[in-house]
């Protein structure tokens, strides 16, 4: 990081100009989960989004970021008896939270004017190193009612708002920032392909200041990161509709040879115009290779915001044990030398303050001494968030006869996720049904303040996705911050976190390439009723032990700040 530093140094110019001119890195993301009191993320991508600034901010990095305002923000979830998802606007007040700018810029949308103003939310690091995060909104009276209802919803409507949204950020977003005096950038990172027809606008820049149609000088300024092993995942959209669109933005050659020639597709785009390309994890990295033939694509595995999202227990813990953490969460290593007593303490604490909050919420009846299974996550079918209950009666019967279980689910579906909601429904009639012989709850509305909650309130923290469709997930390792091993499948970050019976448990093998649900299942059940169970109940000392190596092997290690560090190595100082 000390070249890093004397690169860009006096980032701190008294100067607001001063200040902005060495600004140097551009991030883009479609969402960006930094506050609970702004519901402009819907999951993973953008709370790895926020946590990724955060750690911006501690380690300095000289880094701008670019956002979506989302008016009605993703949903509010309230779930019916049965489990029914009922949806409404998580509408919230930009005022309370965000300063506005006076900048506005344009873009053009089906050839006419969209007028695009920005909030400001600036985040503070350890030492007080700031980093703006920049809100686009079109939802004010100089636009059409149409172009209004760009800002109200995340992932929403047809192609053609989608479209007309990634213009807003990429194109737009470009716009905004050199509009409020960041003039002097050199990066822009694509977190994910929403964001890449900024790419087009570095072009049409170029163009402008006489280097011509330079693809090589926008490629060494651009930095993407891939998060999805999904082929469905990736935006794409028809060239008639980009025609209509986006007009006559590119010539349409040029378009299709960045592009893609059937269709105008995000990640192709933004594959072809970057120097640096990564997926999200070391198998991630080998999947995205497999999907994209003939591109340089490296790994930069995902981490957490260590400070976020260890709990209050825990961090006076760290506080006492390993001074200084926050700004250097390898140091979380040391925790083998807590002792195990204070150690359950914490973890006990944090516990009870879940388990409360669930019983008070649904009117449940679960209790601190029962082992607790948490599995919270986006709803959705590749997810198998219902594996656990592939033979309810198995469950029921370890729960019986080795060791009493208890289990805490939330997430939501989206909205045109209809077999997301299925499985919502799903687990919660099971939970109806059952009740008498297992406690299930499912919670409503998962967000940043739930996931906090539960993550260092179970027990034992589950994820059972199928191979090969995890890129990373970051759940686990939130959990490991807070000393609760993974039971989980050898896909995206766990093939690198387990050490069986150390850290946590692998519910399949590393040899296992693709997932099947029938012996997935069995290999779950096995280790709850011999291993997991079990140790939970009579190898208190044991038990612990996995607690420690978990904080010490895979908090130290699956965290942002190493990540960030990566990407300044690896992509930004290039």
């Amino acid at each position: 990081m000390n070249s890093f530093r004397s690169k860009y140094a006096s980032f701190d110019a008294p100067r607001e100009k001063m200040r902005k001119q060495k600004r140097k890195i551009a991030y883009f993301s479609m969402e960006v989960g930094i506050d609970p009191k702004i519901p402009t993320y819907s999951g993973g991508l953008g709370i790895l989004a926020g946590d990724t600034i955060r750690s911006c901010a501690d380690l300095s990095i000289p880094l701008i970021a670019v956002t979506m305002y989302y008016k009605k923000g993703y949903f509010t979830q309230r779930l019916e008896h049965d489990g029914t998802q009922k949806e409404s606007p998580a509408e919230w007040n930009p005022r309370d939270v965000l300063r506005p700018l006076r900048k506005q810029v344009t873009v053009e949308i089906e050839g006419r004017k969209v007028y695009i103003r920005a909030w400001e939310y600036v985040i503070h690091g350890v030492d007080g190193y700031r980093i703006p995060i920049i809100f686009l909104d079109t939802d004010f009276e100089k636009n059409s009612e149409y172009d209004r209802s760009l800002c109200y919803c995340l992932y929403g409507r047809d192609d053609k708002y989608r479209l007309a949204q990634e213009i807003v950020l990429g194109i737009g977003g470009l716009r905004m920032i050199k509009a409020l005096g960041y003039v002097a950038l050199n990066r822009c990172h694509m977190n994910e392909g929403h964001s890449s027809l900024l790419t087009l606008e570095l072009l049409k820049e170029k163009k402008r200041n006489g280097s011509g149609w330079d693809i090589e000088g926008v490629r060494k300024m651009c930095v993407f990161t891939t998060h999805t092993p999904v082929p469905a995942g990736h935006d794409q959209f028809s060239y008639d509709l980009v025609r209509s669109v986006l007009g006559d933005f590119l010539p349409i050659d040029l378009l299709k040879q960045v592009g893609g020639s059937e269709a105008l597709n995000m990640t192709s785009l933004a594959l072809n115009l970057s120097h640096y390309v990564n997926g999200v994890a070391k198998e991630h990295g080998k999947v995205s290779r497999e999907m994209f033939p003939g591109y340089n694509i490296s790994a930069i595995t995902n981490g957490i915001h260590s400070a976020t999202w260890v709990c209050e227990s825990f961090k006076r813990l760290y506080d006492e044990y390993m001074p200084g953490w926050k700004a250097d969460p390898f140091s979380l290593r040391y925790a083998l030398s807590i002792p195990k007593d204070s150690i359950w303490k914490a973890h006990q604490e944090a516990k009870r303050k879940m388990i409360d909050y669930v019983n008070q919420t649904k009117q449940a009846d679960l209790d601190c001494d029962t082992l607790t299974i948490g599995f919270a996550r986006r709803a959705t079918a590749y997810k198998r968030m219902d594996l656990v209950f592939h033979d309810v009666q198995r469950l029921i019967n370890i729960s019986k006869n080795v060791g009493k279980i208890q289990l805490v689910f939330s997430g939501k579906a989206h909205p045109r996720d209809y077999q997301g909601k299925e499985l919502i429904k799903k687990i919660v009639t099971i939970a109806n049904q059952t009740k008498d012989d297992i406690k299930i709850v499912y919670l409503d509305n998962y967000d940043m303040t739930l996931a906090k909650l539960l993550i260092s309130g179970v027990d034992v923290w589950l994820n059972t996705p199928r191979k090969p469709q995890e890129a990373s997930g970051t759940s686990g390792m939130k959990a490991a911050h807070n000393g609760i091993p993974s039971f989980s499948v050898l896909d995206g970050w766990w093939i690198e976190g387990c050490i069986e019976g150390l850290t946590g448990w692998a519910v399949d093998s590393v040899q296992e390439k693709e997932s099947n649900d029938y012996e997935n299942a069995r290999a779950l059940y096995e280790k709850l009723e011999k291993e997991i169970v079990p140790k939970f109940y009579n190898d208190k000392n044991g038990w612990i032990d996995m607690m420690r190596h978990s904080i010490a092997i895979n908090a130290s290690f699956f965290n942002t700040h190493r990540m960030v560090q990566q990407y300044t190595l690896n992509a930004y100082l290039y």
